[in-house]
């Protein structure tokens, strides 16, 4: 008798590739499942940011004409990246449609204000986009961590948000909130570039300092922020953040994936040759002065 051919036996799973397709339809990526990813090199990086850029100019566009209301608010630890991408965002966008706002401490009298107060006036009209660099979140993270608001103002806080949040899209503007997360390494890698480069030594605050040593303190206010203010209105969009690149291309490509929007840039448009007229008499050049030729 012919022996039976011996079933074949199923492979087995590759865990590793799943988590990797797994990540791709999931905002919320893991490092796990990206670290072993190539860097992207600059020639590539700068060739996508440029299309990207492209598709940015054609949301200006679309939300100028639908007279939008658009909020975006770019949360996480310092050094995380968050600066970089808001800049990448908007270095080729009209700043009267787009505008960034990063308030500082703030003052004795803003201090007895309503919490949300300051920030109400920096909100979008119709027509516009707002980042905020930094945002009410703050109360969540930097002052819960660091005691400069009070256990009842926290409590508040968590209470008040998502409701505020709501209140923001009932009447119309569109509230999208990302949080870059970086690792414990590579934040400390770029804190360490920061004090050895002087064009970015000014970054480092004593603030920064003092949250290397409250790392894991930092980590269970993010996720008690979360488990109160990620709401089906306004969730939060987490971005993987150890790779500048990775994350500006990430983010900006998500942002752009949350609006149907038509370009609705106007073509090229044929310039009339300019019309000579030399009856102008230009004033003797030793009456002005003139910054020096140094380079």
């Amino acid at each position: 008798m012919a022996k039976k051919k011996e079933e074949k036996q199923p492979k087995k799973k590759d865990k590793k590739a799943e988590v990797k397709k797994k990540v791709t339809k999931d905002i919320k990526l893991n490092y796990e499942a990206v670290e072993d990813k190539k860097i992207i090199d600059k020639k590539t990086y700068e060739k996508e940011i440029y299309k990207l850029q492209i598709e940015l100019i054609k949301l200006q566009e679309w939300v100028k004409q639908q007279k939008l209301k658009v909020v975006c608010i770019f949360e996480g630890r310092d050094a995380a990246g968050k600066g970089g991408v808001i800049k990448t965002i908007t270095e080729r966008l009209n700043p009267r449609f787009c505008r960034v706002v990063a308030l500082g401490v703030p003052t004795e009298k803003e201090k007895t204000q309503w919490y949300f107060q300051r920030y109400v006036p920096h909100l979008p009209a119709a027509g516009e986009v707002v980042l905020f660099d930094r945002s009410w979140y703050n109360r969540a993270g930097v002052e819960r961590v660091m005691g400069y608001c009070t256990e009842p103002e926290y409590l508040e806080f968590l209470r008040s948000c998502p409701e505020f949040e709501r209140m923001l899209v009932r009447s119309g503007i569109i509230v999208i909130k990302y949080w870059f997360s970086v690792s414990d390494k590579e934040q400390e890698k770029r804190f360490q570039a920061r004090n050895e480069d002087p064009v970015k030594r000014w970054k480092l605050s004593p603030m920064d300092i003092e949250s290397r040593n409250k790392w894991v303190e930092y980590s269970k206010a993010k996720d008690e922020n979360f488990a109160h203010t990620d709401i089906k209105q306004a969730p939060w969009y987490v971005v993987h953040a150890d790779d500048k690149k990775r994350a500006r291309l990430n983010c900006i490509h998500h942002l752009l994936s949350l609006f149907e929007y038509k370009d609705l840039t106007l073509p090229p448009i044929e310039l009339p040759k300019r019309k000579e007229d030399h009856s102008y008499v230009r004033p003797p050049i030793t009456d002005q002065n003139f910054v020096p030729d140094v380079y």
